[in-house]
């Protein structure tokens, strides 16, 4: 999130699309009842389904599942074309006036660089800013020359067309239009917009773009670093912020840092690649600061094994070949080139794509470790439950090991909401029987693992063997610890750049923020963008203030935020170019005449002068946002429709005549798969998942209460399709699609309507994913047995939110 959960009450106008807040985020979803009840804001909700939040939203819009990119890219069409933007915003916050190289091209649905034979871009040098001798940007503060940012998106965006949303989105025109105008109100300074999404945008094989378009939307309406506005993530668990923040992906490190490549055998090119240096004069691109993130972190994990002779222990990290990504590992496995697998805190049998592979992939493994407080599906897939889950255990010989560990509530430490809120919990009671924390279980395997290579040795055994483990008791790290590990400390005084006989820590103490981060050394920090969450004043995490003295909702005393705990990001974008507020009766901060301050941490150099024109978007080096992405996203510059990989249409309404361009040409798909892959004239009907309020995840069906009040597997269809497949409410249907089925109790209902897209009728079929064969609800199928092996071009995440299938009574 941009903003913060509390913040949603300062919106004038709320968009809820990709996601349904009333119903799986019921709590956060108070805050907007509260801006409806006290700012008369409008909630628009756009969605396949009338779901819970649409029950009471001003205004709801169908829409066909995955076709959202069509949708936003008519409403900045229409935003463009009505001239309802915010000028002032987007002539000085954004990239509007950026020329682009003249080789930039796009043409029937492909970008510039695409390599035909193998289909998939290999060049995206021309994705790029046209730039001066000096190395700066070129730009047209007149917006007339073609290549500019304004005029190129201007063009790309001229095709989308409300009769083209229409035929497209299945949304009717009128009801488009009406979206648009809501929206549009919001350019105005003294009016703000929020944006609310979750798993409806980042579950399909474009869901990047979707986020990026729907970014692109609010940098238009001055929307970004706003209170009220932003692009704000609905997390589906309480620590998923956390998870990303912490580089627990496969290519991340710490604090959104990367893992080298395998040709990044070099540190200083490693460092130079990723320290972006300004593309404007006097920007300060925050990331420049890169190294002195790395070598803290590196001095975090190895303490004196990491000095500047040894590159700060850079050789001890994998370079990777490939992104070694949730759909890659899986991949393997099927080929046989994995020898085992631990699932710690996850039930990937339930929670990839195309069970019939995952059963496949688990059982080429030679062992599996299962980490949870529950027996899941994955521990149990090499069981024969029937028809929930055939298999023939005799011809499975993966070996599983299950350690049970605690739940939340049997442990104490930090949790990242979606706001980026860390908040310390405490204990509330002891765990059952011989579980354990995952501290203690995966300390014990490190030192185990240890104790082997010191004395058995083994292939480089330095990475490990060198692992800084200072604890107090090694075999049983505190929670404690670990936060003051991840928050840093000095290792040496910490002085002043600017005054050397300043100290402004000493060593030994606790960091006060990342702006004390040093790469040569002296400073050592888990996560860079959690330095200031435990301080040599205490554990900032466990504050509870929720003093909150402009009645914003800015409550900076109340647990801690990253980064440096600032509730707002690019809040210097809530002010103009002299730094007044665009709204005083909102302000985040202000110049006051020698520095900025406000009620949320400025975003921005205290001490920096308007006059001196660095952008608020602080960490690019351009000092703007951008709506052209340049070559950070690998389907190209500007989010395009692409067609679902299983489409029931065919073709791209767009790009009818180029096949190329029918689905995502970067998306993540292996060939194989593509076999696996239905089409139309089998599977007549679109499927999405979703959540319900009764159920989390796949937990709760192991808790009786929540087995009674939703005992049954279902799924919900509406009354067109009910009749054209001679179902009534109550009827067992089965629901199949090319790689399995699955057999449930239709719910018929009035929320679901067909949708005429491009002349053809389209029917939705909606399915929640929390079923499975274990628990105490009563066994059910689990959702993936129908999705797709294929995933978004840049996070790899699965198309699960938009697939075929075929509904008939069982």
């Amino acid at each position: 999130m941009t903003n913060h959960w509390v913040d949603i009450r300062n919106a004038d106008v709320i968009l809820v699309m990709g996601g349904d807040s009333a119903e799986a985020h019921p709590c956060g979803f108070k805050w907007v009842t509260e801006a409806k009840a006290h700012r008369g804001a409008k909630l628009i909700v756009v969605d396949p389904r009338f779901n819970r939040t649409a029950s009471v939203a001003d205004f709801y819009a169908p829409i066909r599942t995955g076709t959202d990119i069509a949708f936003l890219g008519g409403v900045i069409n229409y935003l463009l074309t009505h001239d309802t933007i915010q000028h002032e915003y987007v002539k000085n916050y954004t990239d509007f006036t950026f020329l682009v190289r003249e080789d930039f091209a796009f043409n029937d649905g492909i970008y510039s660089g695409f390599d035909t034979k193998n289909s998939k871009y290999t060049d995206k040098t021309s994705w790029n800013y046209e730039l001066g001798d000096d190395g700066f940007v070129k730009t047209d503060a007149t917006l007339q020359n073609p290549r500019c940012v304004y005029n190129l998106m201007k063009q790309h965006y001229s095709r989308y067309t409300p009769e083209m949303v229409e035929k497209v989105c299945g949304t009717p025109k009128d009801k488009f239009l009406k979206v648009c105008e809501m929206l549009a109100t919001c350019a105005a300074p003294n009016r703000a917009c929020t944006i609310l999404y979750a798993l409806g945008w980042t579950q399909h094989s474009i869901g990047s773009q979707m986020i990026r378009c729907g970014a692109m939307v609010q940098l238009l309406l001055g929307n970004i670093g706003v209170a009220g506005g932003g692009m704000n993530a609905l997390r589906g668990h309480s620590n998923i912020q956390g998870l990303t923040d912490l580089g627990l992906m496969s290519n991340l490190l710490t604090g959104y840092m990367t893992l080298p490549n395998e040709g990044e055998q070099d540190f200083d090119g490693y460092i130079k690649q990723r320290a972006s240096q300004p593309l404007r004069p006097n920007q300060l691109s925050y990331w420049r600061n890169y190294k002195a993130f790395f070598v803290s972190m590196m001095k975090s994990w190895y303490g004196d094994a990491a000095s500047a002779d040894n590159n700060w222990g850079y050789d001890y990290l994998p370079k990777l070949d490939k992104p070694y990504d949730m759909l890659q590992i899986y991949e393997l496995m099927v080929q046989g080139k994995v020898n085992g697998y631990l699932a710690q805190g996850f039930n990937p049998l339930a929670s990839a794509p195309n069970k019939a592979k995952m059963t496949a992939a688990l059982s080429k493994l030679k062992w599996l470790v299962i980490m949870d407080p529950l027996a899941t599906e994955t521990s149990e897939f090499w069981k024969n439950y029937g028809e929930y889950n055939d298999v023939d255990s005799s011809q499975i010989q993966t070996e599983v090991f299950r350690l049970p560990t605690t739940c939340f509530a049997e442990e104490r430490g930090s949790l990242v909401s979606s706001s980026r809120v860390l908040q310390w919990h405490w204990q509330g009671v002891l765990p059952p029987g011989d579980a354990r924390s995952d501290l203690e279980i995966m300390s014990g395997i490190f030192l185990r693992m240890r104790a082997m290579y010191q004395k058995d040795g083994g292939k480089y055994p330095e990475p490990l063997l060198k692992l800084s483990w200072p604890y107090a008791h090694p075999g049983s790290p505190t929670p404690e610890e670990i936060a003051m590990e991840f928050n840093g400390k000095a290792l040496a005084d910490v002085t002043d750049p600017k005054d050397s006989t300043k100290v402004l820590a000493k060593a030994g103490e606790q960091l006060p923020g990342f702006a004390m981060l040093r790469d040569d050394g002296s400073t050592s920090s888990g996560c860079w963008i959690f330095c200031g969450a435990w301080t040599q004043a205490g554990n900032q995490m466990g504050r509870r203030d929720n003093a909150d003295p402009t009645g914003i909702g800015q409550s900076l005393n109340w647990a801690w935020a990253w980064p440096a705990n600032r509730r707002v990001l690019y809040n210097r974008a809530s002010c103009d170019p002299n730094g007044k507020p665009f709204d005083p009766s909102r302000k985040l901060i202000a110049w006051n005449g020698n520095a900025w301050s406000g009620p949320d941490v400025p975003d921005f150099k205290l001490d920096e002068n308007p006059d001196g024109g660095m952008g608020p978007f602080i960490m690019n080096p351009e000092g703007v946002a951008r709506f052209f992405a340049r070559d950070m996203m690998n389907e190209g510059p500007f989010p395009e429709h692409y067609e679902p990989f299983e489409t029931p249409l065919g073709y791209n309404p767009f790009h009818p005549q180029n096949p190329l361009a029918t689905n995502n040409p970067g998306a993540r798909v292996f060939p194989d798969d593509r076999a696996a892959f239905g089409k139309v004239s089998a599977f007549p009907h679109v499927a999405t998942t979703y959540r319900i309020t009764e159920h989390f995840h796949f937990w709760t069906k192991h808790a009786r209460l929540n087995a009674i009040i939703q005992p049954q597997q279902f799924v919900e269809i509406g009354e067109d399709l009910a009749k054209e497949v001679g179902v009534v409410a109550g009827d067992r249907v089965r629901v199949s699609s090319n790689r399995g089925h699955i057999v449930a109790v239709a719910v018929v209902t009035k929320r679901i309507k067909p949708l005429m897209v491009d002349g053809k009728k389209i029917q939705t079929v909606g399915i929640p994913l929390h079923w499975g064969f274990k628990g105490l609800a009563r066994p059910g199928y689990l959702t993936n047995t129908l999705t797709p092996f294929v995933g978004d071009a840049n996070t790899q995440t699965p198309e699960f939110k938009s697939f075929l299938v075929k509904v008939e009574k069982a």
